[in-house]
């Protein structure tokens, strides 16, 4: 009886249920049957169709999230540019609570793959970095670095006082110059930012060199070699203070435009008026000196004379390179000294006026990842000859003063750190006024 009690109500709920779906199928003109198929059908076009919306919600929020970093893009350019963007900086859809909410939903589908904008955000310190080093960055107040620079320069010159014979045959003397010289330059600068386009910076080199003079082949005997090595002291060099200007910031059509004006201070020691003394070596049993030839008592460190430069740098961007370009000039004002002969016992004063320097440069960089970027460019320095004017006569050109020296450079820049980085640069001389090779570090810190 207990059990009969228990089961009865669920009996007597389900009559009035099956009746009421038998009267609604007969009133339709339905089978039972037919109409759990037809449902059954309804079911699975429900989850298709959900499913279909899911998937438009997940490209949706994916839309929303792409444009909303391209807005925030936009208004830093803005910002650094010094015009007010309009809103906020903040992104509102991907931080809403529907879209949090909607983007669960979609069981994740949002984090499949990174967009172009996460991967941009991702590589923007490596960016920076390779901008503070080769264009200017106006988005840190100051930055110190400290540098070291290896160059090697070994040049050999034949002197040939005689004639040809027979088109093939030399008669004569044979004498061969050669000057290797290793110099060191230790470097410290400093930029400051003072508004989102206008930067300064400062940059005193100190340097050392190492040469090592040899002459042989000269007083007719070809054996006769003289060697005598030559180490200065650390000195300061020429500072250079640098002013610039952002004139453009990038945009989807045009590069980020700089342009720079510099002033360089002769603070280094001039070349101008340094006594030489005379080397006589390799002397035969007679006495008779078979090489005979002067070097410089000191080193010079700088060039004398004030100098004014103007340079325009460009830099664009192209996921995921960046083109990099710089073209500049520099001009040195004349000056007078006391002594322009390098003779000991003679002091001749004069005028010294360096030609014009025109330098170019164009490249290409990477960003590997959020740390490393990689750089490659060619650069050319091209000076106009040098000429003299002692009192009472007319500018005379000193012959062989002008040069052209190319370099092909490689350059790695790594982040430390949130504040440091470490640059590291390779050139390699293409021309016989270049140096054989550079090699250079720099540390730059930014507080």
């Amino acid at each position: 009886m207990d059990a009969r009690s228990k089961e009865w109500p669920v009996r007597t709920n389900r009559v009035p249920v099956a009746l009421s779906t038998l009267t609604v199928c007969l009133s339709l003109g339905l089978t039972p049957v037919t109409w759990a198929a037809n449902e059954a059908d309804n079911v699975q076009y429900l989850r298709s169709e959900l499913d279909e919306l899911k998937k438009r919600y997940v490209d949706e929020v994916r839309r929303l999230r792409e444009i909303d970093a391209r807005l925030i893009a936009v208004q830093t350019r803005l910002s650094e540019a010094g015009v007010a963007p309009e809103g906020d900086l903040e992104a509102s859809p991907q931080s809403s609570p529907q879209a949090s909410t909607g983007e669960d939903q979609a069981e994740g589908a949002v984090r499949t793959a990174p967009t172009a904008d996460d991967k941009r955000q991702a590589t923007r310190r490596s960016v920076d970095d390779f901008l503070q080093q080769e264009h200017v960055a106006f988005d840190r107040p100051l930055v110190i670095e400290a540098g070291f620079e290896y160059s090697r320069y070994d040049r050999t010159q034949l002197t040939l006082n005689g004639f040809l014979a027979l088109d093939a045959i030399f008669l004569g003397n044979i004498a061969v110059d050669n000057v290797a010289s290793d110099t060191f330059k230790y470097t410290l600068a400093a930029r400051y930012g003072l508004t989102p386009r206008w930067n300064i910076g400062i940059s005193a080199p100190f340097i050392q060199r190492y040469t090592t003079y040899q002459k042989g082949g000269a007083g007719g005997s070809a054996a006769a070699i003289a060697e005598i090595d030559q180490t200065s002291d650390l000195a300061i060099g020429d500072t250079t203070v640098n002013l610039s200007y952002r004139l453009f910031p990038e945009t989807v059509s045009r590069p980020d435009v700089v342009l720079t004006g510099s002033v360089i201070a002769p603070t280094g020691r001039e070349p101008y008026g340094i006594d030489w003394r005379v080397i006589e070596t390799g002397k035969d049993a007679e006495g008779n000196s078979f090489v005979r030839f002067a070097v410089p008592e000191e080193q010079a460190t700088g060039n004398g004379l004030w100098g004014v430069g103007a340079s325009v740098s460009a830099v664009k961007t192209l996921d995921p390179a960046l083109l990099f370009a710089n073209f500049g000039y520099t001009h040195y004002i004349s000056r007078s000294f006391d002594d322009l002969n390098n003779d000991p016992d003679t002091v001749n004063p004069g005028e010294v006026s360096l030609g014009g320097s025109w330098n170019w440069g164009l490249g290409l960089a990477f960003a590997l990842n959020d740390r490393a970027s990689l750089s490659m460019s060619f650069s050319q320095q091209i000076n106009d000859k040098a000429r003299t004017k002692y009192e009472g006569d007319e500018w005379v050109d000193l012959i062989g003063s002008d040069a052209n020296s190319a370099m092909f450079n490689l350059g790695l820049t790594y982040a430390l750190g949130k504040k440091t980085t470490l640059v590291t640069t390779l050139g390699v001389g293409l021309t016989p006024d270049a140096p054989d090779f550079t090699l250079g570090i720099r540390i730059p810190y930014a507080l």
